[in-house]
């Protein structure tokens, strides 16, 4: 289904294109997406240097979300990037908070939080140190104490993997499975990357099945068959597929995130944004 609709948007292009995919796709075979969102990651390099230029970028391409992440973001005005986003029509549902800011500033990070609008804090990464039996032992506590304050704070938690917690398995269990058994299913949410799960060999399908209520959002990225990064529509992930299925019902949000978008950025997040628009009904 992406497939032809790229044929047909290279074939006749613009609006009138998108349309037409848009008519063509059945109720039954798409998601039913409210707003797509952009990881803003993915044009770090860009926002970094113009916040506000970059926010208006997204917002002109059809964005109404953005979950903020990489860029500096944690030291720019954000009564600024608030009002940047009040004013273009942009909602940040959730933002990334690495570990140690967690750790030794939460108090900041929920005042930062709060500030941009934020209703969940995600953490995106764990470094080398904490991929161990015994780092990751020690880190998962921490997981569920962040969850339980931020839920005093007004705040809900979730975590965003990569590839290594379903490669790393020390012990012959993988960091992924002691991750789900060893956190409070009720308050640890799940930030699903799509790609990287893939990347590491799972079935995003069966794992989606599996996770199901402890979904909070999808990261959106296609692979390619060497399985390198591409924008959503350019590589080979079902994503209709794996948006209709039960698991996915509760769902909140679906960011576009490319780690790896070619410069000038823009249409690399515009071409996943036609794509994932077009699974809308």
């Amino acid at each position: 289904m992406i497939v032809s609709r790229r044929n047909l948007l290279a074939g006749a292009g613009g609006v009138a294109a998108l349309s037409l995919a848009d008519a063509m796709i059945a109720p039954a075979s798409a998601a039913q997406i409210e707003a797509i969102g952009l990881q803003l990651y993915t044009v770090r390099d860009i926002f970094a240097k113009d916040p506000v230029g970059t926010l208006e970028q997204v917002a002109r391409i059809g964005y109404r979300e953005v979950e903020f992440g990489g860029g500096g973001y944690d030291a720019m005005d954000h009564a600024l990037l608030r009002g940047t986003m009040d004013r273009l029509g942009l909602k940040a549902p959730s933002l990334h908070i690495g570990y140690d800011a967690l750790l030794g500033q939460f108090d900041r990070s929920v005042t930062m939080a709060k500030a941009l609008g934020a209703d969940t804090v995600v953490l995106p990464y764990m470094t080398d140190e904490h991929r161990t039996e015994q780092g990751w032992r020690a880190a998962l506590p921490n997981f569920n104490r962040f969850a339980a304050e931020l839920k005093k704070a007004g705040l809900g938690f979730a975590y965003h993997n990569h590839d290594f917690e379903f490669t790393n398995r020390p012990g012959g269990t993988s960091l992924y499975d002691r991750f789900l058994g060893e956190t409070d299913a009720a308050l640890v949410k799940v930030e699903l990357d799509l790609y990287w799960a893939a990347h590491a060999g799972e079935d995003p399908a069966s794992l989606i099945d599996r996770l199901s209520q402890r979904l909070y959002a999808y990261h959106v990225k296609d692979m390619r068959a060497d399985r390198s990064m591409a924008a959503v529509g350019q590589g080979t992930i079902d994503f209709a597929g794996l948006f209709k299925r039960k698991g996915s019902a509760g769902v909140r949000h679906f960011y576009v995130e490319n780690d790896r978008a070619p410069a000038p950025y823009i249409p690399d997040i515009t071409t996943s944004y036609q794509a994932l628009r077009a699974l809308r009904f």
